[in-house]
């Protein structure tokens, strides 16, 4: 955890990836095992506002929401803040969709870098959930996100397996990048 002027700064971990790969499990778990709240993934919420749809302007809406909860849990720093999506989700989301991605967001991914980011492989299988709409092409998205880290020079990692093994391998991950003092996993 790093310091500076005096005030904690807490060490921010984007959990991302494509659709139905784990993501809310892993960061609800880790926040867990670490006792270290995190932020949950906005998007939902919107869009049972919603009844599902959306359009290009709403991603924008979307974005500024979750950086919002991140914000109102940053007043008083934890340790560390789980982040179940971040910017890079909405970016990829709305090229996806659309062609094209607000400037708002992409200022974001470069102004507002996560200290690590823990990307989800596509090894568990597509569950349906109304909210979800590409089953066919998570590995085509998969290989964008880790493109953009890339591309970004973002520190990360793939987490890949299934269950408690998937978060052994997040929190091993976070430990091999100086993330995690020692534990035991």
């Amino acid at each position: 955890m790093e310091k500076e002027m005096g005030i904690n700064k807490p060490v921010r971990i984007a959990i991302t990836g494509p659709e139905s790969t784990g993501k809310s499990e892993l960061c609800i778990s880790l926040s867990k095992y670490f006792n270290e709240p995190f932020v949950d993934e906005y998007s939902r919420e919107y869009l049972a506002q919603t009844g599902g749809a959306y359009d290009y302007n709403d991603l924008l809406k979307i974005a500024k929401g979750q950086f919002q909860r991140e914000t109102d849990l940053l007043s008083s720093p934890p340790n560390y803040l789980f982040c179940d999506t971040d910017f890079l989700v909405t970016h990829i989301w709305s090229i996806v969709r659309y062609g094209k991605s607000h400037q708002w967001i992409e200022e974001m991914i470069l102004q507002e870098p996560y200290d690590f980011t823990l990307l989800c492989q596509v090894d568990l299988p597509w569950e349906y959930d109304p909210l979800r709409k590409n089953p066919q092409n998570r590995d085509y998205i998969f290989n964008l996100f880790k493109d953009e880290l890339i591309k970004l020079n973002c520190p990360y990692g793939i987490v890949t397996g299934t269950g408690s093994e998937r978060l052994q391998n997040a929190i091993r991950l976070l430990k091999s990048n100086g993330f995690v003092p020692n534990v035991s996993v």
